[in-house]
This record gives C-alpha cells, sequence and structure tokens, in this order.
C-alpha cells in the first residue's frame, strides 16, 4: 500500500472535476502569499516591553524589517529546490512540507518573541518560514498546469492572484489576533497627572510615563 503522501496515492478518478483543484490552489497561495502583510507586525515587535513608546530593551525597527527580506529571499533558494523534488515525491508531500514549516516557524519566531531572541525570529520565520513559503509555492502552480494543459497561462494566473491576494485576508487577520491577545492602555490619566521624562540612563533614550507628584501643602 503506497504511503498516504505519495504520488500513487493522488491519481483521480476518470470522473474527476478538475475545477476543483483551482480553489484549493488558490486557498494554500492565499496563506502563504499573507507573508506580505508583514508590516503589520513592525509596530508590536517594537514594542515588546514599551506602551506609550519603545522602551530601552525592545528591538529597532530597522533590527525587525530584514525579518521579511530573508523569508522572501529563502522563498525564492527554496523553490528552485523545491521544483525538481515535486517532480520526485508528488505535490501531496510537498505541500505537508511546506505547511509544517510555514506553521513551524511561525511558533519558533513566536518562541523567540517570548524568549527575547531576534535570532530566534530570524530563524523562524525568516529561514525556516521562508523555506515553506518557497515549497509551497511551487505545489499549487505545477498541480494546476498539470490539470489545466490546455489553459496553462490561466491556471498560473489563478495560483499567482491566490499569492498575491495573500495579504487581503492576511492583514486583517493578523489584526485581529494582536488585538485579541493585546490591547494598549488607552487612559494613563488627566494631563495633569502624568508626565513623559526622558531617562538616559540605559544605551538608548526611553520615554518614562510618569505619575505627578501632588505640591507639597
Amino acid at each position: 500500500m503506497p504511503g498516504l503522501l505519495s504520488k500513487e496515492r493522488i491519481i483521480a478518478p476518470p470522473t474527476f472535476n478538475r475545477w476543483l483543484v483551482p480553489p484549493a490552489s488558490i486557498a494554500i497561495h492565499m496563506c502563504i502569499g499573507s507573508v506580505y502583510a508583514w508590516s503589520i507586525y513592525n509596530p508590536a515587535l517594537i514594542r515588546v516591553f514599551g506602551v506609550v513608546t519603545p522602551s530601552a530593551d525592545d528591538w529597532l525597527l530597522s533590527d525587525v524589517v530584514w525579518i521579511f527580506t530573508v523569508a522572501i529571499v529563502f522563498l525564492g533558494l527554496s523553490a528552485a529546490v523545491a521544483g525538481k523534488w515535486l517532480e520526485d515525491v508528488g505535490p501531496r508531500m510537498v505541500g505537508t512540507v511546506s505547511a509544517a514549516c510555514w506553521g513551524g516557524g511561525y511558533l519558533i519566531g513566536g518562541l523567540g518573541i517570548w524568549l527575547h531572541q531576534l535570532p530566534l525570529v530570524y530563524l523562524g520565520y525568516g529561514v525556516i518560514g521562508g523555506c515553506g513559503l518557497g515549497v509551497g509555492y511551487v505545489s499549487p502552480v505545477s498541480t494546476l498546469i498539470r490539470w489545466f494543459p490546455d489553459r496553462r497561462g490561466m491556471a498560473t494566473g489563478m495560483a499567482i492572484m491566490g499569492f498575491g491576494g495573500g495579504a487581503i485576508i492576511g492583514a486583517p487577520l493578523k489584526r485581529f489576533f494582536i488585538r485579541l491577545f493585546y490591547e494598549e492602555p488607552q487612559y494613563l490619566g488627566a494631563v495633569d497627572q502624568v508626565s513623559l521624562v526622558v531617562s538616559y540612563a540605559s544605551i538608548r533614550p526611553v520615554v518614562v510615563v510618569a505619575p505627578v507628584k501632588p505640591p507639597m501643602t
């Protein structure tokens, strides 16, 4: 009996409707295409500790923006390798590895944020997640082209449409989950009850919100 992920297990019967394949392929590409909504994470990443403004221990914006670049670089590298591998093992195996890398990269990146270890975020989301992007990119495209040999341009366009449109669903979903698990305080007190103090005690200047001391009577 061939394995569940083997090429032999994905041979469709003669009565299979090929138009069931594009929705699945587009859905896969929309999931991995959510990488284009990475900028949604930037404001939260530079305020892991800070509230009103980033604290002295928070990452700078220049520290985190390159995570997206690393992910795109590894997307291209892994896609170049996955094309030959796809021919050997089939799209089901490739798609499963893509889901494991993309989801696992998120988990490792989340662990890096929790431990405040930026290299771990780069490794998880950038390297491992980027490999998941590239591997997941080639699987739906190759499958659609094989199912639509008479409409190769349309098949490729449908897949790329899903990848390019991933940010449409990715951006609002990311905003929703950020609000769900974290909410900044909306009220710190009246204007005459708080004061902003700039402290240079650390390497980076930090703004501290401090209560105003009542006047001496």
